[in-house]
């Protein structure tokens, strides 16, 4: 399932919805691109893909400087999943590609 494009994200964290727009590009089985947020913007690292599934990870800087660790599910231009934010726990995400 192609993901690649640009999406539109909300996690639901215990701050409240966190919106993110991710850039992606998939070159055979790796992931690519970039997350611009209030939170913090930058390169992804460590993105997958395998059939429909996603993982990739994100740094973010506020509150404090933490690894986001991403697995989701591309379905069609719905993408949805688990994120880890550290000892914080996971949240879950949704997004709809916006190109």
């Amino acid at each position: 399932m192609a993901v690649d494009g640009k999406w539109e994200i909300v996690i639901n964290s215990p701050m409240g919805a966190q919106k993110a727009n991710l850039d992606l590009a998939t070159n055979g089985t790796a992931l690519t691109g970039t997350q611009q947020a209030a939170q913090g913007s930058g390169p992804l690292e460590n993105g997958k893909v395998d059939g429909n599934a996603v993982s990739w990870s994100a740094k973010i800087s506020n509150p404090m400087p933490l690894t986001l660790d991403f697995s989701g599910t591309v379905d069609g231009d719905k993408l949805s999943g688990s994120v880890k934010a550290g000892v914080f726990g996971s949240f879950p995400f949704t997004g709809n590609r916006i190109a």
